[in-house]
């Protein structure tokens, strides 16, 4: 067994793997066991209480320690991994980073597993555990053949790309036709004996969250009144926000001398619905810096190296969420997409509201602000075009294990996935087998005709 707990930025789930110890080759058996929602925000949101981090998780390591037999807990490797909102939690305050950490591993260690720390990983950890999962779980780098009785490599072209989408970030990771030029953008794994050259880039401050929050930003400096015009939000909806919600997180910049002046613990500014889907894709596209790559082909934004996409690729966590609210089945041709999302855009709070009483009802107005910015992300930024759709394909589970970077990163660090070939199996030839089988059946009749007797 083992628990990796998946620390993100706008919440935290622990999952609890599962695998043959007997074996030698653990190549395709690791199962997921457990899988469990921590009640309330992210570890980054009690920066200012760091014991109610530890305290949040305990629920699910008791839940999890139902499902591990006592006799294995002692040997059980815990892990947790902390991502974009511990990043950003890093730059604004080190020390209570530091706080809710220790807070984090004092709580894991008074379970009886073997606790192996709490850190934070690096965009590119993240989204390189990502592919690592992805192809693991679709046997991307390895498949038995029996036709062969051997192991076969998949083609490369065969291997999946990454999407992630999270609250503070946003991962892509795939494996380019020859090396990566941007030694800051490379990783390399060595696999069942073969060596991966893979791409892989995290955008701080561009998951869904914090655009939500960017988005918002650029709306009210560009407009002297208290209320606001929100082209992405339903027509008929209102949400007022306080500009110390600016000033708080690095993605705003609270220093923007664009903010409007005025007290920052009460000053608020109402946002109100126009639900207008060509003017939210006019303001999601302000939020890129396109210009900075000028008319380079191995550039997304931002100014950031990206090689020609290659493959297919699988789109999890926001992408698959918001891509599921619109009720999309696989592989609909883009055009489709356009004309779900701007239904959507167009239908009033009232409907909607009305439509999905069991919504979280701070989530359902974001929707179409998510869905249109998904498609920035992926055909602006990212250089998917029309041809190109067709080799996303949005999911959240593969082979029974939910799709996220916690597998592969467990996978990496207990030494799962061999750097080696699988060794070739051995067995006896089938005639032999048959002849064993048959002289067995005999022989029990025999001894039971004899007992008879």
């Amino acid at each position: 067994y083992g628990m990796v707990f998946d620390a993100g930025s706008s919440h935290t789930s622990l999952f609890v793997y599962e695998w043959d110890s007997d074996k030698e080759n653990n190549t395709g058996v690791v199962s997921q066991t457990l899988s469990c929602d921590v009640q309330g925000k992210g570890i980054s949101s009690y920066a200012n209480n760091p014991p109610e981090a530890g305290n949040s998780l305990r629920e699910c390591l008791d839940k999890a320690l139902q499902v591990i037999p006592a006799e294995k807990q002692r040997d059980v490797p815990a892990y947790l991994g902390a991502t974009a909102g511990m990043r950003l939690l890093r730059k604004q305050n080190s020390s209570a980073t530091e706080q809710v950490l220790a807070e984090v591993a004092k709580t894991m260690q008074e379970y009886p597993v073997s606790f192996k720390g709490a850190r934070i990983l690096t965009g590119e950890e993240e989204g390189a555990y990502g592919w690592i999962t992805i192809n693991y779980l679709l046997d991307s780098f390895t498949k038995y053949s029996p036709k062969a009785h051997t192991w076969l490599h998949p083609e490369a072209a065969n291997i999946f790309g990454a999407l992630d989408l999270g609250g503070a970030s946003t991962q892509i990771t795939f494996m380019p036709k020859g090396s990566v030029l941007s030694q800051n953008e490379a990783s390399e794994f060595t696999l069942y004996g073969y060596s991966y050259n893979i791409y892989t880039h995290s955008y701080l401050c561009y998951g869904q969250n914090e655009m939500l929050k960017r988005l918002a930003k650029e709306l009210i400096v560009s407009s002297p009144s208290t209320r606001v015009h929100h082209p992405c939000y339903p027509k008929g909806y209102n949400e007022t926000v306080s500009l110390s919600s600016f000033r708080a997180s690095p993605c705003t910049d609270g220093s923007d001398p664009r903010l409007p002046p005025g007290d920052s613990s009460d000053s608020t500014v109402t946002l109100e619905g126009r639900g207008n889907t060509s003017a939210c894709l006019a303001a999601l596209r302000k939020l890129f810096n396109f210009s900075a790559c000028a008319q380079s082909q191995d550039c997304t934004f931002d100014g950031v190296y990206q090689p020609p996409l290659r493959g297919k690729f699988i789109a999890f966590s926001a992408f698959y969420y918001n891509f599921k609210f619109l009720n999309l089945t696989e592989g609909q041709p883009l055009a489709v997409v356009r004309e779900a999302i701007e239904g959507l855009c167009t239908r009033s709070w009232e409907d909607l509201s009305s439509s999905y009483p069991k919504e979280n009802p701070k989530r359902l107005p974001t929707y179409c602000a998510n869905a249109n910015y998904i498609l920035t992300l992926l055909l602006d930024a990212y250089k998917f075009n029309e041809t190109s759709w067709n080799n996303i394909f949005f999911h959240m589970k593969a082979g029974g294990a939910d799709v996220g970077w916690t597998l592969g990163y467990m996978l990496n660090l207990t030494n799962m996935v061999p750097a080696e070939a699988p060794a070739r199996l051995k067995g006896h030839r089938s005639s032999l087998w048959a002849a064993a089988i048959t002289f067995i059946i005999l022989t029990l009749i025999l001894g039971l005709a004899a007992l008879l007797l």
